[in-house]
């Protein structure tokens, strides 16, 4: 007899097909291998302790702090974990429970419906500005097309370009000296129709730039600001153009000032629930998410982002990353942009394993790269 202990990330229903499962026992089976951690904040402490009942009725189980039994505090945080099957019979069993349980048998079946992409689009980078904080994503007319043409030969399938530094205490920049930059790149690529060989994506706010930009052919606005300008809604609204909403706390010139957050997953959901209702309601049909990563937030906030980027696929929409060789890398491991790469590399990849759909990167040939690595593990 040979006993083997395998990966909890194995694609355990591979596994069960090849030992010759029948197939109601690969679903039942691959279910009970699934498993889920779920941090509940602010629970009535009547809720707690029947979740906490019902938890261990179904085979999980419910973390909660001491005192819960006897009610020492109104509410309480706690911790559910649960696999697949008992959380689905939780989500039923709680529909029918007082004390806020029915809203989290509601969120809990929105959880069950999370399905993690299985495709990974690379964004590449195009700076048309001299003062990005990495110097070799800096580019002019000339340059920025012949950066195009190879990051489509790496594999790209979005490129962003912009002509503004969002980086912390970057200069601002007006609305004329922005389209004075970008305008001979966007010119070209319309001219050369480049637009055909992959999607363009313009790094602005700027109605004035997103609306050039769109008329040269781009099919994608990144908005660091969160689609906080209405006409900015509007343009993409009329254009039927993709939005990348991302967030960002104060400005870039006043973003890194003590950022701080009271519980940062749940405020960063809150922003985009209530921007994605404004954009749908102004006719935007095509949202990307981004949480901003280097955006007000210390590398504690960008890791946990990150390490629960799963947490936004509850929203329904695709997300992207951006972490490329960002100061979060220097702070674990000291180093220039320049050096960046392999932790760039690393943050990417566990963000594409916690659901992020578009990873926008300095480097298109590594990334691609790496991706078809992880996916090859994934299939294992």
């Amino acid at each position: 007899m040979q006993i083997e202990l395998l990966s909890n990330s194995i694609n355990i229903k591979k596994y069960l097909k090849e030992l010759g499962v029948e197939s109601g026992g690969v679903g039942i089976m691959s279910a009970k291998a699934a498993q889920y951690t779920i941090y509940i904040r602010d629970l009535h402490v009547g809720g707690a302790n029947i979740l906490k009942q019902d938890a261990l009725s179904v085979g999980a189980d419910l973390a909660v702090p001491r005192g819960t039994v006897v009610a020492k505090t109104p509410h309480v945080d706690c911790i559910l974990i649960a696999t697949l099957k008992q959380l689905e019979l939780l989500s039923k069993k709680e529909l029918l429970q007082p004390f806020g349980l029915k809203d989290a048998a509601k969120k809990f079946q929105e959880i069950l419906k999370i399905k993690k992409p299985k495709d990974v689009e690379v964004m590449g980078v195009i700076n048309a500005n001299d003062d990005s904080f990495f110097s070799e994503s800096r580019f002019c007319e000339g340059s920025a097309i012949e950066a195009i043409e190879r990051m489509i030969a790496e594999g790209a399938h979005i490129i962003d370009i912009g002509g503004v530094s969002s980086a912390p205490n970057s200069a601002y920049v007006d609305k004329y000296e922005e389209l004075r930059r970008v305008k001979p790149i966007l010119d070209a690529i319309q001219a050369e129709k480049l637009y055909d060989k992959v999607k363009f994506s313009i790094d602005s706010y700027e109605p004035a730039v997103i609306s050039y930009a769109l008329d040269s052919g781009f099919k994608m606005v990144n908005d660091i600001t969160g689609l906080a300008d209405k006409e900015v809604c509007r343009l993409c609204a009329s254009y039927d153009a993709a939005a990348v909403i991302m967030h960002m706390q104060k400005t870039p010139q006043t973003m890194q000032e003590k950022p701080e957050y009271e519980h940062i997953l749940s405020d960063i959901y809150s922003f985009f629930e209530q921007r994605i209702k404004e954009a749908k309601a102004m006719g935007v049909k095509d949202i990307v998410l981004d949480v901003g990563i280097g955006f007000g937030k210390t590398p504690e906030h960008n890791l946990m982002l990150i390490k629960h980027h799963e947490h936004f696929l509850t929203l329904g929409k695709p997300l992207l990353i951006g972490a490329s060789r960002k100061s979060i890398i220097d702070k674990i491991s000291s180093s220039l942009p320049k050096d960046r790469l392999g932790g760039t590399i690393a943050l990417h990849l566990e963000a594409v394993r916690n659901g992020a759909s578009i990873i926008r990167v300095h480097d298109v040939r590594e990334h691609i790269q790496a991706l078809k690595i992880q996916q090859a593990l994934n299939d294992i």
